[in-house]
């Protein structure tokens, strides 16, 4: 596993470095890390603590969130498309982005109904905030603040999160289909006949509605449950063929167990 360092460190260090969200198994920021170890493209760790200003991560970078990662350098990147990108120009092999453009924007397509707006991770994401604003309107308290705050980027409202398992339900089929696609053509894979970024999104985002067992992802409780906490509409989508994937991604190209910061 790669080096830990602090902002300070990491703005004299040379050559990469990730900067992730402490604590949790953020699906944009395991991507990345499992992208970056199937290239094996060596980096460091720089720690983001949720919840907080990030002033010192604000003035190096310009951005406050995270994943974005730093080249040498170069601006720092964190859009997902723009991550995948550069990760497949820092080495060539193995390539992460089809050749065939056809393939390719159909890669960058799915990938989007993963991590855009919209998409599976910003659905979830909204049925996980339900139970902490139901509490802060019981019980209004500034700890509560964070999450509103994040709850108000996602344009968080009661019809907004009524809809949410449909459209996370609607990205699982439309995934189920693909890969059933797949295994009848022969394909191992989500795309082609090799390993493709779609792989690792798929793998890791999946945390979202089924996360890795506790010995290959350690996560506080409280964190695991709200990920396994689906809806029945979510549920019924998840095909066991999806899960089957992720596993064998995990079990053959990407690092395990998973460790956070």
């Amino acid at each position: 596993m790669s080096e830990i360092i602090s902002i300070a460190d990491a703005k004299k260090r040379p050559g990469v470095r990730l900067v992730l969200t402490e604590g949790a198994p953020g699906p944009w920021g395991e991507a990345i890390k499992g992208m970056l170890h199937v290239k094996k493209i060596p980096y460091v760790r720089v720690r983001q603590i949720p919840g907080t200003d990030d002033p010192e991560l604000l003035a190096w970078t310009g951005i406050r969130n995270a994943p974005q990662l730093i080249a040498d350098d170069e601006p720092a990147i964190h859009g997902w498309s723009d991550l995948i990108h550069f990760v497949d120009r820092w080495t060539d092999t193995p390539a992460l982005i089809p050749e065939d453009p056809k393939l390719r924007a159909l890669m960058f397509g799915l990938i989007h109904e993963l991590a855009a707006e919209d998409g599976l991770a910003w659905n979830r994401r909204l049925c996980l905030f339900k139970p902490i604003i139901d509490m802060a309107k019981e019980n209004p308290n500034p700890a509560f603040e964070t999450v509103l705050a994040l709850a108000r980027h996602y344009r968080y409202s009661e019809e907004a999160v009524a809809r949410a398992p449909h459209r996370a339900a609607e990205v699982l089929g439309l995934f189920a289909q693909k890969l059933q696609e797949q295994r009848t053509s022969g394909s191992e894979y989500l795309l082609g006949d090799t390993l493709s970024a779609l792989d690792v999104y798929w793998a890791t985002f999946l945390a979202l509605c089924s996360p890795l067992s506790e010995d290959l992802c350690p996560m506080p409780d409280y964190l695991r449950q709200s990920y396994a906490n689906i809806d029945e509409t979510v549920r019924a989508a998840l095909d066991p063929g999806l899960i089957e994937h992720r596993d064998f991604i995990y079990q053959t190209y990407l690092e395990l167990p998973v460790e956070l910061l």
